[in-house]
């Protein structure tokens, strides 16, 4: 399988905005000695290295399988989503809360705060476009479902890890600018470690769904129900002797997907004639899903495969729900 373009580009964009804002508003920190400036670079830094991990990621994932590896490597990019999610809550919200508590106890007043501002508005403007790309491609990918409902249905970590992470870094941006504006203007630059905190609060819910979505990719769910549905359709049609009762699917990969087919075939068939049907089978569903890189198919009766569901999951479901 190869790297998708699309995702690729997102994720190069976010990591060159990434890695100018951080240089930026560390500059601007070590200057004016805001907290809440060091936690917004430390969090810039943080998302460079995420841009990093998902683009090693993703180079992984499209690796060919080998006998070690007989599915494949797909799943290395769950992984490595999952361990930037892991990274987003230890670097990203981590510091950011460890700074605004020292500064809460110790506070500094913030020195030459127009720096502050100037560098923001210049990092509201590099996240922003970089918001703005992966805004269009997550809006491409989620079709007619709603913007939560289509983060749980993605099957590309790529489509919501760098939405997710530009816009705690856009919302970041604006408490940083508020609390700059509190502590200057009341004189009060405690306000400046509570923007730090309160943008390490921001990072802690960001990584919770980032790490809660990967885990669910990483330990497998199934694929797209339409996608069923036209596997079972595809081997009903493919003879009038044999009998699509359901299948399993699961995702290894955003472009990838391993699917287990129940089929019971007519009594009167020899073993050649259902060798021949289930060759037939694969090359007609692998060449309208090419995303179907695994396909089992597994010869039972109606009964045994409905027993076997019933088993397995505790109670019934249709073949196309599994």
């Amino acid at each position: 399988m190869s790297e998708n373009p699309s995702s690729k580009k997102v994720v190069l964009a976010a990591l060159l905005g990434d890695l100018l804002v951080a240089f930026t508003k560390a500059g601007a920190a070590a200057w004016t000695g805001s907290s809440a400036m060091l936690s917004e670079s430390v969090h810039s830094f943080a998302d460079t290295s995420n841009e990093l991990l998902l683009l090693y990621g993703m180079s992984r994932s499209v690796r060919r399988a080998d006998p070690e590896h007989p599915l494949g490597y797909g799943r290395e990019l769950y992984f490595w989503s999952f361990i930037v999610a892991l990274q987003v809550f230890a670097l990203g919200a981590g510091v950011s809360i460890y700074e605004g508590v020292v500064h809460l106890c110790h506070p500094e007043p913030i020195t030459k705060p127009l720096v502050n501002y100037l560098v923001l508005g210049l990092a509201f403007l590099f996240d922003g476009r970089s918001w703005l790309i992966s805004l269009r491609r997550f809006r491409a990918a989620r079709g007619s479902f709603g913007y939560y409902q289509a983060f749980r249905r993605s099957k590309d970590p790529v489509t919501f890890v760098v939405l997710f992470e530009d816009s705690a870094a856009l919302i970041g941006i604006l408490i940083a600018a508020l609390g700059t504006f509190a502590a200057t203007s009341l004189h009060m630059p405690a306000y400046d470690g509570i923007a730090s905190i309160l943008i390490g609060l921001v990072l802690v819910g960001t990584a919770s769904l980032l790490a809660r979505e990967s885990k669910s990719l990483l330990i497998g769910e199934r694929a797209d129900g339409k996608l069923s549905d036209q596997i079972l359709r595809i081997a009903q049609q493919t003879s009038p002797a044999l009998r699509a009762n359901g299948v399993l699917t699961v995702q290894l990969a955003p472009d990838q997907i391993l699917a287990a087919l129940s089929i019971e075939f007519a009594d009167d068939l020899r073993t050649p004639q259902i060798e021949i049907a289930v060759v037939d089978i694969e090359s007609k569903i692998r060449a309208a899903h090419p995303e179907v890189v695994t396909l089992f198919v597994k010869p039972q009766t109606e009964a045994e495969f409905k027993d076997t569901v019933r088993r397995r999951f505790e109670y019934p479901l249709a073949g196309s729900s599994l």
